[in-house]
């Protein structure tokens, strides 16, 4: 049983006769003749009462509505699917690392909503360690992370690189490059407690510090950034973040270089030879777009990969 005969059983039915059925649906008799004898056979049994008015047996009522139901069930999917295609529906499923609401997640989901307001969202994260996790297993299509992560079965495209600077209250304490030994031996308050073996950012710092002979021991440890820095601003110690954090939510803490530079290292990863729903390749595109422009307003960022 196919769509192709139950569309011309039910054109027949309505139309009256197979010739006008045919004419309906622009092709010659024979064809819709056919296609309906295919059906009787299949189902076992005649549909339609032959004769100079065509009636339907007993099997043809029975038939009818179930197949005017999956006409319309198919007719449905169709639909959906091309809505999908066309970003007038569906779901974009991408995650995102902790602090990526410093970089884009307000302004680039209103810009998306806008412009697609029938494509649903989905964005959780609470780690880029935990973002290429998901990405990798399937449970989520493509992810903005910070590197380094493991990116066994993952496609990395960099897109962004930005400083991580050295934070304090104090402007004596960030009026130069900062050695790492100030790291090693100060209050040092650090975010991403949980996270602290696998959080990209703390492993390059722990990595600098090795080769030094030195060991990052945190003064305190919170979970959220916001927390870090509520503390440096009660003076009860200092924090390293990259720089469009402290722009965007900390504007009066002072901020120097560190001696040896560290940068976050912001990229979208997919699962390799996966292929993205339109409405996901779409908020990749506009979260590039917005990343490149905050890119150009920050000196202390720098912009990665194609351009535009």
């Amino acid at each position: 049983m196919t769509l192709i005969q139950l569309l011309y059983f039910v054109s027949a039915v309505e139309a009256g006769s197979f010739s006008a059925a045919a004419e309906r649906l622009r092709l010659a008799t024979p064809s819709v003749s056919e296609q309906i004898r295919r059906l009787e056979r299949h189902v076992g049994t005649a549909l339609f009462e032959r004769g100079r008015v065509l009636q339907l047996t007993d099997a043809g009522r029975a038939l009818l509505p179930q197949a005017r139901a999956t006409l319309r069930a198919a007719g449905e999917a169709e639909r959906a699917v091309a809505d999908v295609r066309g970003l007038k529906g569906g779901l974009a499923s991408f995650g995102l690392f902790r602090n990526a609401d410093y970089y884009l997640v307000g302004p680039l989901v209103e810009t998306f909503l806008r412009e697609h307001p029938r494509v649903r969202l989905r964005l959780p994260g609470q780690n880029s360690a935990e973002v290429a996790d998901a990405v990798r297993a399937g449970r989520l299509e493509a992810g903005l992370v910070v590197l380094p992560v493991d990116d066994e079965s993952l496609t990395v495209d960099s897109v962004l690189r930005d400083e991580v600077r050295y934070a304090s209250a104090d402007p004596r304490r960030a009026g130069g490059p900062v050695p790492l030994e100030r790291l090693a031996q100060g209050r040092l308050i650090l975010y991403d407690a949980a996270w602290a073996a696998v959080d990209p950012t703390r492993r390059q710092l722990a990595t600098r510090m090795q080769t030094r002979g030195l060991t990052v021991a945190p003064y305190v440890e919170v979970e959220r950034v916001e927390g870090a820095l509520e503390l440096v601003r009660r003076g009860l110690g200092d924090t390293i973040a990259a720089s469009t954090v402290l722009r965007t939510r900390e504007p009066g803490l002072h901020s120097a270089s560190l001696e040896e530079p560290l940068h976050d290292e912001i990229a979208v990863i997919q699962r390799r030879g996966a292929r993205l729903s339109a409405a996901t390749a779409e908020f990749i595109r506009l979260a590039r777009a917005h990343l490149h422009r905050l890119a150009q307003d920050n000196p202390h960022a720098r912009i990665l990969g194609p351009q535009g």
